[in-house]
């Protein structure tokens, strides 16, 4: 199979023209396929080849990322200190596919051509070069078959640096930090520096960096925190000589003049990712007979658990214990722990153990609760539970989506061990799995699964499953930390399996893991991910781990499913959800900058709500965000930390707080942007779910039946609109645009200072000058073409609204703005046209969707709150996963006009001119003594119908 990817996802266009943006003013590029070797849009002749180029003056560049920074509510740049920029996306949401769709963009617009993605390792770098050739196809389409090469930057290959340099096509180098890491200044060191840093008699005695940095690359960084880390990286990131560097990331450590940020809260929220829900698996804590579990012994000492008195109540905690300490005191004088000592710690590998009152502990074993391994056998039973569950209700839902679950183990000999002659033997994990699956497999409702159905065939079960385990010389599977050159081999091993794992003609369903799996990895269709270890991991772990699962679901056509309801991603974890969810939430907080509460001055500026009376959109602003943030400060809603208090949270709830007239046109979007920022991740308790009930009465009720003979039949469309009156709008919107200025022109002056055998040509700059670029020839682009390609029109009625506008001189000032502000307002007016011009008729009298089809729609509830009950609906209970659909659901089952109104399932479609749209609801309303069918096409907060399409 081969992955399809949706080309149309508007928060990944957002993040993509927030990069694209800071170049705004640059001179257009003229052709997708000009060939020049002087100076054109975007790029230069070098000495040792073809280089980006840009001639946007300081001020400009601080303008754009302003701009860009304010439309995407972020904090703004005072000033442009260097070229260095970051991009924030939550694992799962498309950060490859956006800088790769980005690197096209830039061409497209600007003409750069020279581009450089660093990684932090070898499994990254594969992971990378894999994007870049299954998005090949897709990107040719959408670019019009522009050519693009790829390559892994190879020391032995430095050919590829001389093409990479002189090539006029795009050009994507991908290469290892520590590939270039290692330079020295001092020629007798030479030998030691990287490959790149040397010189080499098969360049003309050049060094490979120099063909590099000529070329003025826009470099990007997948993973900046595990890249430039150290100043050493930094240097080596400099040495590039970049026009711009990109740091994509969803944990950045420094984050660098801020262009877009999509965050785990907006991620969930907006369905961008699959939900988490978690099942906890611990035995019960009584405290009545001693606990004690070894967590792990180092040298003279060891870690253990125990129930401990603390301020009246007893607690199960850690302490560090050694020879001959008392587990009475350590406990608060517990009278149960009475004569518990110490007797003895060794920790030889291999043999680390602990003696406590004559009872030996191997770490991870325990007294006073179910045997270690016991729980563990528990997670397994659940996860294979879960995970035939999932089977089996998209085989009855026709949903053709191969289902994985992932463990993550503590140690690699717990899934395969060896005998004294070296030959692989299944650990206890695999033991485990392969009784529980069999035994499972066997129950009547999972029959359906088995590929020999009524016939008492063995299950090959061994095939189910498989480890990704890093392996020494001789093969053995081993354990390691997950950034040694074995995992690298097994990375690429994951990688290259990575469509194949989702075929379900690769009967592997089940994958164990210790370390391997870390960030870059993951597969769509993981749908469980078990720890079979300590839960008192890392941040960096816990988050890598969920991460390799939160990416939304394929079908076997390599189709993304959009289906909330499909995109469960459940955690079978060792620890209980409010302690899960817990340490996740401080955890984030520690290291990601995702502050939950955290109220910061400029988060309001990107808030607009839409004028009826000069239908444009009206954001706020940095100058009245900042205001209002002062006002909430002031009335103790905020407190010295800019976190958000009590009497806010109190405030939102009781729907309270009130603001000054100034700030009346935005208060409905500020107040749910205050809601946002004071949630807390959207995790669910598994425990708590429960199958939503059809309503019988409601399907079976004649109303509903009214609705689906409206809306079952098959239908066409036709789009009709005034094209004189688009011609009018758009020629009047035009002429209201803000001036556009010319753009500046930087010019310096270059001498050669020396030429040293290390560094190479040394040049120094004399002299320059900044000025308008008015009066300079320059040639200009196609506008017609142009606008043509953007909006699907005519030439003929483009040529009417740009002479009719009288604003062509501003487009000879600066031709690429004025295109795009044009395009902006010719899109807009032909929205908003779009709107009450199509129509639709219906195809014959057959059914296309019938009511019946409800049945086969399996819902599921969460006590905690998710579920409005209902009367007026085909289920006993309304799923939402916004306050806003929340209230029109209570509204509706108030509402006495509203006779019935379903949330209609996935696969009710309808056709627009922009692509199929999945509404919201349907609702039979009697108004004026008619009934009506209405659809809700989106519930969301805003009135900005931009934000409804």
């Amino acid at each position: 199979m081969k992955l399809k990817f949706n080309s149309d996802l508007s928060y990944q266009h957002q993040a993509i023209h927030s990069v694209v943006g800071i170049f705004r003013g640059q001179k257009l590029k003229q052709s997708s396929f000009s060939v020049t070797y002087g100076e054109d849009a975007g790029m230069i002749q070098t000495d040792l080849g073809i280089s980006n180029h840009q001639e946007l003056s300081a001020v400009q560049l601080l303008e754009n990322v302003q701009e860009i920074q304010t439309r995407n509510g972020l904090p703004r740049s005072e000033a442009i200190d260097s070229m260095n920029f970051s991009v924030e996306m939550e694992t799962g949401t498309g950060k490859t596919y956006v800088y790769l769709r980005t690197i096209y963009e830039l061409n497209k617009q600007y003409g750069f051509s020279k581009f450089i993605v660093v990684v932090p390792s070898v499994a990254i770098r594969e992971g990378v070069h894999k994007s870049l050739q299954i998005t090949k196809q897709h990107f040719s389409d959408i670019y019009d078959r522009t050519p693009l090469e790829f390559f892994i930057y190879d020391s032995d290959k430095l050919d590829q640096v001389r093409h990479f340099a002189a090539s006029t096509t795009i050009q994507v180098m991908i290469i290892n930090i520590d590939a270039f890491r290692k330079s020295f200044d001092d020629p007798e060191k030479e030998d030691k520096a990287n490959v790149i840093h040397r010189a080499q008699d098969r360049l003309n005695g050049f060094r490979p960096i120099e063909f590099i940095q000529q070329t003025n690359p826009i470099v990007i960084i997948d993973e900046p925190q595990s890249v430039d880390t150290t100043a050493k990286a930094k240097e080596a990131i400099s040495s590039l000589n970049p026009l711009c560097t990109l740091r994509y990331s969803a944990t950045h450590a420094e984050k660098h003049q801020m262009l877009y940020r999509l965050d785990a809260v907006d991620a969930y929220n907006e369905r961008l990712v699959k939900k988490i829900e978690v099942m906890s698996v611990r035995s019960e804590k009584s405290y009545n007979i001693p606990y004690i579990r070894l967590i792990e012994v180092k040298e003279n000492k060891a870690k253990i658990e125990l129930d401990v008195e603390w301020n009246g109540k007893v607690k199960r905690l850690r302490r560090t214990v050694k020879w001959g300490d008392d587990l009475f005191d350590l406990s608060g004088g517990r009278d149960l722990y009475r004569d518990f000592i110490v007797q003895q710690i060794d920790w030889t590998e291999g043999n680390e153990s602990v003696e406590i009152n004559g009872y030996e502990f191997m770490p991870g074993q325990a007294i006073g609760e179910i045997d270690e391994d016991e729980i563990r056998c528990f997670q397994i039973t659940k996860t294979i539970e879960e995970h035939l569950d999932k089977e089996l209700r998209f085989l009855q839902r026709g949903l053709d989506i191969k289902v994985l679950s992932l463990f993550f183990i503590d140690k690699v000999t717990h899934y395969r061990d060896y005998d004294k002659e070296g030959n692989p033997v299944e650990g206890k994990y695999a033991k485990m799995f392969e009784e529980q699956y069999k035994k499972l497999i066997q129950e009547p409702k999972y029959h359906l699964l088995l590929p020999n159905f009524g016939n008492d065939a063995e299950i090959e079960v061994e095939k189910l499953h498989d480890g990704y385990f890093a392996r020494d010389k001789k093969g053995k599977m081993k354990d390691t930390k997950g950034n040694t050159l074995s995992d690298n081999d097994v990375y690429s091993l994951i990688m290259k399996d990575k469509e194949r794992l989702l075929s379900r003609e690769e009967p592997l369903r089940f994958i164990f893991s210790h370390s391997a799996l870390r960030e870059g990895w993951d597969n769509p269709n993981v749908f469980q991910i078990c720890t079979l270890k300590d839960s008192g991991g890392t941040y960096t772990s816990r988050r890598q781990e969920i991460g390799r699962g939160l990416r939304l679901a394929v079908n076997q056509n390599g189709e993304r499913i959009s289906d909330h309801n499909v995109n469960i991603l459940t955690v079978i974890a060792n620890e209980s959800y409010e302690e899960f969810v817990s340490n996740l939430q401080k955890e984030m907080e520690e290291q990601t900058g995702i502050t939950f509460g955290i109220i910061e001055k400029h988060i309001f500026a990107k808030l607009a709500y839409f004028d009826k009376v000069t239908e444009e959109p009206t954001a706020l602003g940095y100058a009245l965000s900042k205001k209002l943030y002062e006002l909430l400060k002031a009335k103790s809603f905020i407190d010295k930390k800019d976190k958000a208090t009590a009497v806010l949270k109190k405030a939102l709830e009781n729907n309270e707080l009130s603001m000054p007239s100034q700030f009346a046109p935005w208060k409905a979007v500020i107040i749910r942007e205050l809601r946002h920022f004071t949630s807390c991740l959207p995790i669910k308790d598994a425990s708590k779910k429960k199958r939503v009930q059809l309503n019988e009465a409601v399907i079976n009720g004649q109303e509903i039946r009214e609705l689906w003979e409206k809306i079952q039949h098959r239908t066409v469309f036709f789009i009709g609109f005034d094209s004189r009156e688009l011609i009018r709008n758009s020629i009047a919107g035009i002429q209201e645009m803000p001036a556009i200025a010319p753009p500046r022109m930087i010019s310096r002056k270059k001498a050669i200072s020396g030429i040293d055998r290390i560094a190479g040509v040394q040049s120094a700059t004399f002299s320059g000058k900044v000025e308008d670029t008015a009066g300079i020839s320059h040639a200009l682009p196609d506008i017609i073409t142009e606008l043509q390609n953007r909006l699907n029109l005519t030439r003929r009625t483009i040529v009417e609204i740009l002479t009719g506008s009288n604003r062509l001189e501003d487009f000879k000032n600066n031709p690429q703005k004025f295109i795009e502000a044009a395009a902006k307002v010719i899109m807009r007016e032909l929205k908003l046209l779009l709107r009450d011009g199509v129509k639709y008729h219906k195809i014959g009298n057959d059914s296309y969707h019938t009511a019946e089809l409800f049945q086969y729609e399996e819902l599921f509830a969460y006590l905690n709150g998710n579920a409005v009950q209902s009367q007026k609906s085909p289920y006993h209970h309304i799923l939402y996963e916004s306050d806003i659909k929340a209230e029109f659901a209570q509204r509706f089952e108030t509402e006495e006009n509203i006779k019935v109104y379903p949330t209609l399932p996935g696969w009710f479609k309808i056709e627009t001119p922009i692509g199929n749209y999945h509404p919201d609801w349907a609702a039979v309303i009697n108004r004026d003594d008619e009934v009506k069918i209405y659809f809700g096409l989106e519930t969301k907060g805003t009135e900005m119908e931009t934000k409804l399409s």
